[in-house]
C-alpha cells in the first residue's frame, strides 16, 4: 500500500500512454484529471493485489469512445463518477474499491480520477495490460464474468443502465450509446469481487507505468537512449525507426480507424513500415510482411524525447521508433485469441509471438 500524489502522475500517465498501444486515451488530458482531483482531495491510495480482501466490491471506470474526439471534447471527470454511482445502484451496494480496465493515457487516469473523488483506495492492477477498442476485450471476460451490469454517463448528465446477455451485446448495446452520446461517455463496468481481481487482472500494471515512465524521462535527461529505456522496461524490441509520411484516419462506428505511414531512417533507410490502427495499433508491416501483431504490444514512441504517440497525435514528418513487446500469457491462449488475436479484427495472417 503507497499513496499517488501529483509528483508520480507525469510518470505514470507517460508509462500508460506506451502501454496504451496508441489508444486508451490523451496522457496529457488524463494527467490533468487526475492531479486536479488529487489536488482537491488528497493523495489516492493505491493497494496490492493481495491487500484486496476477497469480498471486496471493486467497480472499474473508464472512458469509451473515439480516441479523435476526446481531444476536442475534454472529459470533465464527472462523467466517471456519476457511471460508478449508477452501478452501485444497479447492484445494490457500495463500491469498496475501483480499478483501471485497460492501460492508456487516459484510462490509467480515469480510476484515479474517480478514486480521489469517491474516497476510495485503487488497485495496482488492470484488465488488460494494454489498451484494446472494444470493452468486451478483458481478461475477465475469458474468466466468465460479465461486463454488465453497467452504466454510462455523459456530460450532459445523462445516465445508461445496461443488462446484457453477454459481453459481445454489452459492446454493440455501448457502443450505439456512445456514439448517440457525442462519440465519447464515462462508463464503470465489469464489478469483481476481490478474489475474482486475483484470479483475472494483471497485477502490478499501475506501479509498471510509473517506472516505465521514469525510464523514458531519465533517459531523455540523461541524453541517452529514451526508446532503448522503454523497451528495457518492457522487455520488448525496436522494430522500426523512421519518419511518417501519411496517415489516413477516419472516425467510424464509436472508433478511430485508419493507417500510418512510415519511411525508414538509419539502419531502416530504404525500407517502409505501415501501422494499421483501430483505436490502438494493431498490425505493423515491414515492406508488406506482418512483423508484429495483435495482442502483442505495437508502442510508436517519439525516437529523440521517447514520448508515447498515440494514433491520434499521428503527424506527417514525425520521427518516431516502433516497439514491440508481449502482452499478457493469457492473450496467448486459444481463448485469448479468439477475442482479440488478428482474426477477430478481419487479418488472415497468423500470429507469431513477440
Amino acid at each position: 500500500m503507497r499513496e499517488i500524489t501529483d509528483r508520480q502522475l507525469p510518470d505514470m500517465a507517460r508509462g500508460a500512454a506506451v502501454l496504451g498501444t496508441g489508444g486508451g486515451g490523451d496522457p496529457y488530458v488524463g494527467r490533468l484529471l487526475a492531479q486536479e482531483a488529487v489536488r482537491r482531495h488528497g493523495p489516492v491510495t493505491l493497494v496490492d493485489v493481495d491487500e484486496v480482501p476477497d469480498d471486496a466490491v471493486v467497480v472499474p471506470t473508464a472512458f469509451m469512445g473515439a480516441p479523435t474526439v476526446l481531444v476536442e471534447k475534454l472529459p470533465s471527470g464527472a462523467e466517471m463518477t456519476a457511471a460508478l454511482r449508477a452501478v452501485e445502484e444497479l447492484i445494490g451496494r457500495p463500491a469498496t474499491h475501483t480499478v483501471s480496465i485497460e492501460a492508456g493515457g487516459l484510462n490509467s487516469m480515469i480510476p484515479i480520477t474517480a478514486a480521489a473523488e469517491l474516497g476510495l483506495p485503487l488497485i495496482d492492477a488492470d484488465g488488460m495490460g494494454r489498451a484494446f477498442p472494444e470493452l468486451q476485450m478483458l481478461l475477465p471476460t475469458l474468466g466468465g464474468i460479465l461486463a454488465s451490469p453497467m452504466a454510462l454517463a455523459d456530460e450532459r448528465g445523462n445516465t445508461l443502465g445496461v443488462r446484457a446477455v453477454d459481453n459481445g451485446w454489452a459492446e454493440r448495446l455501448a457502443r450505439t450509446a456512445t456514439v448517440e452520446m457525442g462519440c465519447s461517455a464515462g462508463v464503470s463496468l465489469y464489478v469483481l469481487t476481490g478474489r475474482q481481481v486475483k484470479e483475472h487482472l494483471v497485477r502490478g500494471t499501475m506501479t509498471l507505468c510509473e517506472r516505465l515512465g521514469q525510464a523514458i524521462r531519465e533517459a531523455a535527461d540523461a541524453h541517452t537512449d529514451p526508446v532503448e529505456a522503454a523497451a528495457g522496461v518492457l522487455g520488448g524490441r525496436l522494430v522500426f525507426t523512421g519518419k511518417v509520411t501519411d496517415v489516413q484516419r477516419r472516425t467510424e462506428g464509436g472508433f478511430a480507424r485508419g493507417e500510418a505511414l512510415l519511411d525508414g531512417l538509419g539502419a531502416d533507410l530504404g525500407h517502409g513500415l505501415g501501422v494499421s490502427f483501430q483505436n490502438e495499433n494493431l498490425v505493423a508491416r515491414r515492406d508488406g510482411e506482418v512483423v508484429v501483431s495483435v495482442p502483442d504490444l505495437i508502442c510508436v514512441l517519439d525516437t529523440d524525447s521517447g514520448t508515447p504517440v498515440t494514433t491520434e497525435g499521428l503527424r506527417y514528418g514525425m520521427r518516431v521508433s516502433v516497439l514491440a513487446a508481449p502482452c499478457d500469457e493469457r492473450w496467448r491462449t486459444p481463448e485469448g485469441l479468439a477475442l482479440a488475436g488478428p482474426a477477430y479484427f478481419g487479418y488472415d495472417h497468423p500470429y507469431v509471438p513477440v
